[in-house]
């Protein structure tokens, strides 16, 4: 029997990622797609990986409660990923209430709708780091107490336990991965990896001369999406579900992550990065480094993607990007 999947949040980074690795293992997969006005380019991911016509796609928001019974009623999957949420930190303190209406009670529209509709099938819940916060330990596993420090923390803490309350009260296969940092070419140009490697890139090919960034001191453990995907699969073929770190183990600031980006293409980054204020957070997380012993001997996962080949990949890929736009 071929198994099926249905991903929240598809069209990102890790659904994307995601979507490639279960197909390689002979999945059905669908994807739910929340309609916008970039509906021209909501697919590029999916595309850039070459599986955008294998995904099916269904019209679906995680705030409507309705879409999410009909969209399970039709797919019926056995396994379901919510990746979905509004996961962009610095906006979530300028729509705090949207962050909450989708990155919290979406995921308790999932989970209610999963209880209603399809009880069996196997659920995901993708935790973060960030909910970790103002740190209570220097190293952080699945015991340290969490301090969330913005509003899209306090959100991602509610999904998590929710997702905890249901295993527990509906003996639901509920399953939480609180995920460390986790980028690759496929990164939001917002976020704070792909801002970097896309000013190297932008710099090298004379586009841009200096980049402009906010906390250069805030260390994080850093990891590649397409290793985090696997280890999210490897939750939900457990016998009994549970909550895993993954991370590398491995901190680095944000100060050296510029450094090996513009020395990969022969660039000093001192002289080109400027510090701007109005890049701070109003909150700052200064330091996350995982553990994540429990699901290297649980789930037998490990990060096979070293810091230094991540960033390579991410800039060539940004590279390429900017010198076919020159050249079309």
């Amino acid at each position: 029997m071929t198994k099926r999947a249905l991903i929240t949040g598809v069209t990102g980074q890790d659904g994307a990622y995601l979507s490639q690795l279960l197909l390689a293992r002979g999945y059905e997969v669908h994807g739910l797609l929340r309609r916008s006005a970039s509906a021209d380019v909501i697919a590029e991911r999916l595309r850039w990986l070459g599986i955008q016509d294998q995904v099916k796609l269904l019209d679906g928001n995680l705030t409507d409660i309705s879409s999410l019974i009909r969209v399970l009623n039709e797919c019926a999957p056995d396994e379901v990923y919510n990746l979905g949420a509004q996961s962009f930190v610095k906006a979530s303190w300028n729509q705090p209430l949207l962050t909450g209406q989708v990155t919290a009670m979406g995921a308790a529209n999932l989970l209610e709708a999963v209880r209603l509709v399809r009880p069996q099938a196997r659920f995901y819940q993708a935790s973060s780091s960030e909910m970790y916060g103002m740190i209570q330990e220097t190293v952080q596993n699945e015991r340290t107490p969490f301090y969330p420090r913005s509003p899209y923390a306090v959100s991602k803490l509610y999904a998590h336990w929710l997702t905890v309350n249901y295993r527990e009260s509906f003996a639901m296969h509920a399953s939480s991965g609180i995920l460390f940092n986790h980028e690759s070419p496929l990164r939001g140009i917002e976020f704070v990896t792909r801002k970097v490697t896309d000013g190297v890139a932008r710099i090298k090919l004379g586009l841009a001369t200096e980049l402009s960034m906010g906390n250069l001191d805030a260390t994080r453990d850093w990891g590649h999406a397409r290793d985090y995907v696997k280890g999210m699969w490897l939750m939900l073929q457990q016998e009994v579900p549970d909550d895993y770190v993954l991370a590398t183990g491995r901190t680095t600031s944000v100060r050296e992550f510029c450094r090996l980006a513009f020395a990969h293409v022969g660039l000093d980054y001192e002289e080109y990065v400027k510090v701007d204020p109005a890049f701070l957070r109003p909150a700052e997380v200064d330091v996350l480094h995982g553990d994540a012993a429990k699901a290297r001997q649980v789930l037998g996962w490990a990060p096979e993607t070293s810091l230094e080949a991540m960033i390579g990949e991410m800039v060539e890929a940004d590279l390429a990007r900017h010198g076919a736009r020159m050249k079309g």
